[in-house]
């Protein structure tokens, strides 16, 4: 007769489910890093690209502010994407150790602390869109120094 399991026995935790979830979240950590990385460049180099158009168009060069401008920020999220996957990967071994101990316990730091710092990078761009929004040059035409009227 076969024996059945008894009833006061713990069941036995599957450690593979939890490993691959672990590898997921240090996957997800990974793509974030990712993006702030690729929009962190997009923006530093949009903001180079500006300047460009500036001066094939004959506008003169603006000086921007010395703090808050497009590079300023692109570097930043570039930065802060580096300094993320360092996190996710010790995050992830952390957590890796604590399975393996049967002792994980769950820890929102990293969630909160990412919030943050990416919701102070994204407060940051509204000054840095308004300063564009609001100084934007009227085009001369090269030949008579006048102002050009915008078509109807």
């Amino acid at each position: 007769m076969s024996q059945l399991p008894k009833p006061d026995r713990q069941p036995k935790i599957d450690r593979q489910r939890e490993h691959q979830a672990n590898e997921r979240t240090f996957l997800a950590w990974l793509r974030t890093s990712i993006a702030l990385i690729g929009f962190g460049f997009a923006i530093a180099r949009f903001g180079i690209f500006l300047k460009q158009i500036g001066a094939v168009a004959n506008q003169p060069i603006e000086a921007t502010h010395s703090v808050l401008n497009s590079q300023t920020l692109g570097v930043s999220l570039v930065v802060i994407g580096v300094i993320v996957i360092g996190l996710a990967a010790w995050r992830y071994g952390v957590t890796f150790q604590q399975i393996e101990q049967n002792s994980y316990r769950p820890n929102p730091w990293m969630v909160w602390t990412m919030t943050a710092v990416v919701m102070l990078l994204g407060i940051l761009t509204i000054p840095i869109l308004l300063i564009r929004a609001f100084d934007i040059p009227v085009p001369r035409s090269p030949a008579t120094g006048t102002s050009q009227s915008a078509p109807p």
